[in-house]
């Protein structure tokens, strides 16, 4: 995998797009000018989460003994699972519920910095790890990508309206569920293999 299609996926598996009705309702109670500080903070801490796991990811499969097979398999699963909560969104009450300023969760963690963005992360350095700077590059992009389109989310969402959200949200589901498939089929390939 290139560095292109590294960052294509972490695009559609960061889902910006999908995100932005979640983070329009996540930042309601915020006053409207605490609002650009408080994404730019979320996606501060989502970026130092993200390298941290992609550096100290692999040490952490290797101090629990975890093979390579176990990684595609559990990420495979993970993004299928993320892909079908995609496709068949559940309530956003729990996001528009809360009363106070989003620190950390649900925006950082696990709206950007989400367990099938680790997962992938994990499974692109142990497969490569000769190419980390590749990965981290990857991830750098795809990090200014999702934040340039969440720092503009108020517009986006006056603009795409609940539907049109809902609409690409499915579509980065569908895309997802493909990659995901393929990962366990790699898994599987790996752990069948004599």
């Amino acid at each position: 995998m290139d560095t292109l299609s590294a960052t294509l996926l972490l695009i559609t598996i960061m889902d910006p797009l999908g995100n932005v009705a979640t983070f329009v309702s996540g930042l309601r109670p915020v006053p409207p000018e605490r609002r650009m500080r408080v994404i730019a903070r979320e996606l501060v801490i989502a970026l130092v989460i993200l390298v941290l796991f992609l550096f100290l990811g692999p040490w952490v499969l290797g101090l629990l003994h975890l093979k390579q097979e176990a990684l595609f398999i559990s990420g495979g699963i993970v993004l299928f699972l993320i892909a079908l909560k995609m496709i068949f969104p559940p309530s956003r009450r729990e996001v528009e519920e809360m009363m106070t300023e989003p620190f950390i969760v649900p925006l950082a963690v696990p709206m950007i910095a989400g367990p099938s963005v680790l997962a992938t992360l994990l499974v692109l350095v142990s497969t490569h790890p000769e190419q980390i700077w590749r990965w981290l590059s990857a991830l750098l992009i795809a990090w200014g990508v999702t934040a340039a389109v969440l720092l503009c989310s108020p517009a986006i969402a006056r603009v795409l309206k609940e539907k049109g959200a809902m609409a690409v949200e499915r579509l980065m589901g569908m895309l997802l569920v493909m990659v995901a498939v393929q990962m366990l089929l790699n898994g599987i390939e790996h752990y069948l293999k004599p």
